[in-house]
């Protein structure tokens, strides 16, 4: 079963692609967001990726997510599965293609350090970003049931990196 998108080579458009759809979310947070962060294998340069543009909002408070929801339909997101409290996640897909996730949380979420290490991490160190890139093309080579096999397939890899910067 495929992944929601290839895995293609780093494309070294995707930081513009971030930064048009930053502009267009910024506006919907306003005085609750508190920082914005292009995340995931699209915001590593050399980095072969799904082409989807991860974006990472930290917020104040959640307490309008109803209206931000509107919002974001309105800008072709949809929501999908809250993560765990304070972390809600949303997608975009452009004529049945994922193109962007929306990770929305809450200042001081466990989760906010842990993706901007990673990242970070792998932006420092070519060797972790080839045994990566080699990882993610080998799972999606075997992967037989869809995006959450390939996503649990790459955790210990992700875990191990986290472990070591503790």
């Amino acid at each position: 079963m495929p992944l929601t998108s290839p895995i293609t080579p780093y494309d070294p458009t995707w930081p513009e692609q971030y930064a048009a759809e930053e502009a267009r979310l910024k506006p919907i947070f306003s005085s609750a967001l508190i920082g914005i962060h292009h995340l995931g294998s699209t915001a590593v340069p050399g980095l072969a990726a799904k082409a989807e543009i991860d974006v990472l909002a930290v917020v104040r408070s959640d307490s309008r997510l109803e209206d931000w929801s509107r919002s974001l339909a309105a800008l072709g997101y949809r929501g999908g599965s809250d993560l765990s409290p304070g972390h809600h996640f949303f997608k975009r897909d452009v004529n049945g293609a994922r193109t962007h996730k929306l990770h929305v949380c809450l200042d001081g979420h466990g989760q906010i350090a842990r993706m901007l290490k990673f990242r970070d991490h792998l932006r420092q160190h070519a060797g972790d970003r080839a045994r990566y890139r080699d990882l993610k093309l080998r799972l999606e080579r075997e992967n037989t049931s869809g995006i959450r096999q390939y996503l649990i397939a790459k955790d210990p890899f992700i875990q191990d990196i986290l472990a070591r910067l503790d």
